[in-house]
């Protein structure tokens, strides 16, 4: 059966009050995280481990399973991949614009375009699309894919802009991307699909691990994400900060609207992407910051509020989709 674009959900054809919103999707979210803290809290969790157990065994699964079992067609995967592209190039120039007006120095401005440009669509996004439209959650591992390639590619180079001998931090960035084993994950799945194996895959015996790992994903991962949360010390909100809020959580989904339109989505894959631009900064662009000397603190402390405020921020979004 074909993914209709127009077609609607639980959620649209429903109505829902914003009420329902959140407590059917943003509620069970932030307990999932708030539990990731408060365990971590208690019992101080291995990041690492759990950071592994994601990249490297539950993403993978979900990926596999969820493209293989899509009707998905390589064109609408295209324009997905070319509107993501489009949102990171628009939140990059709109950052570069507000730090020439601000005078901001060379490794704020930096870490405002990272924060900006790269959202969390792994732990956070497909979480959210597997609640939000489960029937099409598979489109969000295309943006997952070209966040991660833009992130440890386009991103690397912007966060090592104006810094010393970074050619090998570079290079060690760009080789942790090619050992992502998501990227592979998408290729297998395609490659299944194209070949018409998908139905012998699913009767082999590989498959029931799959799947029990593709459920597992969700509460996997925002269990990490609030195990991260917790080892976070922002700093003290200050204008540059409340202005990367603003431009990631209302910006991005007000950007997206337009471009949504330009590509000529619409129905539930539109309502997606728009909520998907809505998403917290990715974990990630603290790390690149901290590694390439740009304002670490700036861009832990946007990940730390984002995430948080994404929870009324995400609600008030699917609101207004469904009403929409």
């Amino acid at each position: 059966m074909p993914i209709n674009p127009g077609a609607t959900n639980y959620f649209i054809a429903a109505s829902p009050t914003i009420l329902t919103l959140f407590r059917d999707i943003c509620l069970p979210i932030f307990l999932i995280i708030g539990a990731g803290w408060l365990f971590d809290r208690k019992f101080r969790l291995d990041l690492d481990s759990l950071v592994k157990l994601n990249i490297y065994l539950l993403v993978p699964a979900f990926i596999f399973v969820r493209v293989t079992q899509s009707p998905l067609t390589g064109g609408l995967a295209l324009r997905i991949i070319a509107f993501t592209l489009c949102m990171i190039a628009s939140m990059g120039l709109l950052s570069w614009a507000y730090a020439r007006i601000c005078r901001l120095s060379s490794a704020s401005r930096r870490a405002l375009q990272l924060s900006t440009m790269f959202y969390n669509c792994g732990n956070y996004g497909i979480p959210l699309m597997a609640l939000a439209y489960p029937d099409i959650a598979a489109l969000q591992v295309f943006v997952l894919m070209t966040m991660n390639v833009s992130t440890f590619s386009l991103g690397t180079l912007l966060a090592a802009e104006g810094g010393k001998r970074t050619g090998g931090r570079t290079k060690r960035r760009l080789s942790v991307l090619l050992r992502q084993p998501s990227l592979y994950a998408i290729a297998l799945a395609i490659f299944v699909r194209s070949l018409g194996l998908s139905g012998a895959v699913e009767s082999s015996f590989v498959w029931e691990p799959l799947v029990y790992g593709e459920r597992a994903l969700v509460f996997v991962a925002l269990l990490t994400l609030g195990v991260q949360l917790s080892k976070t010390k922002p700093p003290l909100l200050n204008a540059t900060l409340s202005w990367a809020l603003v431009q990631r959580l209302l910006g991005g989904p007000l950007i997206a609207l337009a471009l949504v339109q330009a590509f000529g989505f619409s129905g539930q894959v539109s309502a997606l992407l728009v909520l998907g631009a809505g998403a917290p900064t990715a974990i990630n662009t603290a790390l690149l910051a901290h590694e390439f000397k740009a304002d670490a603190r700036f861009a832990t402390g946007i990940v730390f509020y984002s995430t948080l405020l994404s929870l009324v921020s995400i609600t008030a979004i699917l609101f207004l989709l469904n009403r929409g």
